[in-house]
């Protein structure tokens, strides 16, 4: 797997993401809330698959937990797997639309279950609507999204945890009732 996985996390420090965020999105960084997921595309774009190209089917990107007490950098992927007609890929941007739900009806993850997301589907173009672009565990051997977010195996019971123990500490029992936001950014 050393081809799908960069050979460590993501570096960036939680004052340059913030930066990077004000500069983004300057009305988002007004108002942060207390807990939130951050993915930047093609983080790796040119130490990882095709210099200069941001690929798929790897983790060449990067997503962050970030609270007013926590900071928690991952690696990630925030493309689909594969080119395919009408492939769903997320439009960068703010997307407060986040539940903890199961994913398929199988494991708790991060699931796009209260409003719209907007993505641009391969040979279509922009789409918007509930497509379930979840945050969820990937595979070991490939990246499992069919336009989903996700987080390497062996990183993602850190991730869901280090994350449910946040907004634990935040929302008491209503942590799962919560509403959690997805910034993506490009790099």
């Amino acid at each position: 797997m050393s081809n799908m996985l960069p050979a460590s996390r993501p570096q960036m420090s939680k004052e340059d993401l913030l930066a990077q965020i004000e500069l983004t999105h300057p009305e988002f960084f007004k108002s942060l809330p207390d807990l939130f997921v951050v993915g930047i595309r093609g983080y790796y774009e040119d130490s990882m698959g095709e210099k200069g190209k941001n690929d798929r089917a790897i983790y060449d990107d990067a997503i962050f937990i970030v609270g007013k007490n926590c900071y928690h950098p991952f690696n990630g992927n925030t493309d689909p797997s594969a080119f395919k007609k009408e492939m769903a890929n997320l439009k960068p941007g703010v997307w407060p639309v986040y539940k903890i739900d199961l994913h398929r009806g199988q494991y708790l993850a991060l699931c796009q279950r209260a409003g719209n997301v907007t993505v641009i589907r391969d040979q279509k173009g922009p789409d918007t609507g509930m497509f379930g672009i979840n945050i969820h565990k990937g595979g070991v051997w490939k990246t499992s999204s069919l336009g989903c977010q996700t987080i390497p195996a062996e990183q993602w019971e850190e991730f869901i945890k280090k994350f449910f123990d946040e907004a634990k500490l935040l929302h008491g029992k209503a942590y799962r009732d919560k509403v959690y936001t997805y910034v993506l950014l490009d790099n």
